[in-house]
């Protein structure tokens, strides 16, 4: 049964913890994501966590950072990028690939399935890299309504996923979306401008930030020579 209300978000404890359980229907996903709040699952032992964490990880387009070495890397890497094209790649793989200091993944099977039900109804999407017809890196998250999250990216070849995140603020800065949600800064996005911002500072942007579908943000593909304008 969806769930209808989550608490308060001021009652998330130190960790970002807010409630356990519930479901992962499509209209509590719609409802969580509206209020600041993403699901976690902790472990397969506990019920499902949702959380909202203060502070919250952010990266501004005004602060991304794509320096000489790391551009021209880059524009030679020979990648192509593509966009909502294998989402279920994307996802499988992000849920794959071995994470410093975790032993496990909290992209569990009910996870991946209903962020593909998000994705069919054009509520998540995809980034890809290719090396020909090798996906080799990507990110995927949710788009609902104008909050766009990054919930996971993989690579399988050196900075293909910073490629595809510098992409992913690239587009949305042109549909006049200045930031992305990254929930929490990790190495990677920190390299590149992610920093922490209030929680009450977040539920604000949430609130003002522009109505935009995933059709009116995303393009089937994009030429590389977008990192000219870094």
């Amino acid at each position: 049964m969806a769930v209808l209300k989550f608490p308060p978000i001021d009652t998330a404890d130190e960790n970002g913890l807010l409630a356990l359980g519930g479901d992962l229907e499509l209209t509590t996903l719609l409802l969580a994501y509206r209020s600041g709040v993403f699901p976690w699952p902790i472990s397969d032992e506990f019920p499902l966590a949702w959380f909202s964490p203060d502070p919250r990880g952010v990266i501004n387009f005004s602060d991304l950072k794509v320096n000489k070495r790391l551009k021209r890397s880059l524009k030679n890497s020979g990648l192509t990028l593509t966009f909502n094209k294998d989402f279920d790649a994307v996802i499988e793989a992000c849920g794959e690939v071995p994470r410093n200091k975790q032993s496990g993944t909290w992209i569990t099977s009910p996870i991946i399935y209903s962020y593909q039900r998000l994705f069919d109804d054009r509520r998540a999407y995809s980034v890809e890299a290719w090396d020909g017809e090798s996906l080799v890196g990507g990110i995927y998250g949710v788009c609902i309504d104008g909050i766009i999250s990054g919930e996971s990216m993989f690579h399988f070849k050196s900075n293909a996923s910073k490629l595809c995140l510098v992409a992913l603020l690239y587009l949305l800065n042109e549909a006049d979306i200045t930031w992305l949600d990254t929930q929490m800064v990790t190495p990677v996005v920190g390299s590149l401008g992610g920093k922490d911002i209030p929680r009450s500072d977040f539920l604000t942007r949430l609130k003002e930030s522009p109505l935009r579908s995933r059709d009116e943000i995303f393009p089937e593909q994009l030429n590389l020579d977008f990192l000219n304008s870094f």
